[in-house]
């Protein structure tokens, strides 16, 4: 049977950072709506109505991410609460991976002993720069020694694996500023590093100040620079690219984020939050009060459901699978172009030895255009 793993989305956060246009809420956006302090109920009663909705086709969970939002605006007794339903209802594999983002400011050592001890076994820091610059640019609240105090006291809880994301490219950013940046978190321990392009999405905050020249434009030149050098300097610390956005040290791997790059099934709990299970899609509605109503109601908060075409699989399937270092198995790929492939591996887009091998993966080069390496298989 294929892999199955659970997302559950936690929609609040501290602050609005400027450039997120995630699904999230402040206490602000929400005012008396909503209840934090007891969204874990809410939780999980949806966890226990798709439980019952699928019935014999329950499968032993091999993953587990919670996301956001910020889930550790939840306390530590909520979101082990919600884990503890998780394997109730499904059950979990053996040596199950089960992950939580948080922000370094957003725990202290006590809940974070308290997470590890109710069986995370591994966390993704939301550290993004250590320039103080940029993380004011990006209107993030911590200090880059929150950062570092904040993994050190997740080793010191015990967590297996340990992660940070960074952005690469925000305006005024140096290349020291990323080197400062990859060194802060690699002396402080981690084991896999995501490291993601600024991306001005619209109607977010940030892209009303590029829009006003308060802020200026990412620039594209300076974004594939900051990529091969943030490659260059992980590689150089031991860590290997897996996909186009991670990379880890030996035994570091998402494992979660892998199943969702081979289109493997996973339910997705929390506002907003997508499905796929056995060629078929469906989404949460978005606003967690609308969320809350329907679980009340005894109703899955379901907004809209798709099966998905053969060409959607398809295209997924390319799309997804040229992401990772392991790329596509040419003889399970239909109707992809012999001249367009030549072509793309003429480019220096392409790994050549991989192509000889009967694979599709793209090269160093090739990572920084892989959205057009898709389009272009695709036709």
């Amino acid at each position: 049977m294929r892999p199955f793993s659970v997302y559950v989305h936690v929609p609040f956060c501290a602050t609005r950072c400027g450039y997120c246009d995630f699904n999230t809420y402040t206490a602000t956006d929400l005012g008396n709506q909503v209840q934090r302090d007891t969204f874990d109920q809410v939780l999980i009663s949806e966890i226990e109505l798709a439980a019952h909705e699928m019935g014999s086709d329950r499968r032993p969970v091999e993953t587990v991410f919670f996301g956001g939002g910020t889930p550790t605006m939840l306390s530590g007794k909520a979101l082990v609460a919600i884990l503890a339903a998780i394997e109730q209802k499904f059950g979990f594999a053996s040596n199950a991976e089960i992950t939580t983002e948080a922000n370094p400011d957003s725990v202290d050592q006590a809940k974070l002993d308290q997470l590890r001890t109710g069986g995370f076994t591994r966390i993704s820091f939301g550290v993004q720069s250590a320039s103080p610059l940029v993380l004011k640019t990006l209107d993030r609240t911590h200090t880059a020694g929150a950062a570092t105090a904040a993994i050190a006291m997740a080793r010191v809880a015990g967590f297996e694996h340990i992660s940070a994301d960074l952005i690469m490219a925000t305006p005024g950013e140096t290349d020291q500023d990323l080197r400062d940046s990859v060194d802060l978190v690699t002396a402080a321990g981690v084991d896999h590093v995501s490291a993601y392009t600024l991306i001005v999405e619209p109607n977010t905050p940030l892209a009303r100040q590029v829009a006003t020249g308060s802020v200026a434009s990412p620039d594209d030149d300076d974004a594939a620079h900051r990529y091969e050098l943030v490659d260059h300097l992980l590689t150089k610390r031991g860590f290997t690219w897996y996909e186009v956005s991670n990379w880890a040290q030996p035994g570091g791997r998402c494992q979660h984020n892998i199943h969702y790059w081979l289109n493997d099934d996973w339910l997705g709990i929390g506002p907003g939050a997508h499905s796929h299970i056995d060629g078929a899609r469906w989404w949460n509605v978005k606003h967690p009060r609308s969320y809350s109503q329907k679980l009340t109601a005894g109703e899955l908060p379901i907004d809209q459901r798709e099966v998905l075409t053969p060409a959607q699989i398809r295209m997924e399937q390319v799309m997804l699978g040229l992401r990772t270092a392991s790329g596509l198995d040419l003889a399970a790929v239909e109707g992809l172009d012999d001249q367009v492939i030549a072509k793309l591996a003429s480019d220096g887009l392409l790994d050549e030895a991989a192509l000889a091998g009967g694979r599709l993966v793209v090269s160093t080069r090739g990572r920084l255009f892989a959205d057009a390496v898709v389009r272009d298989l695709l036709g």
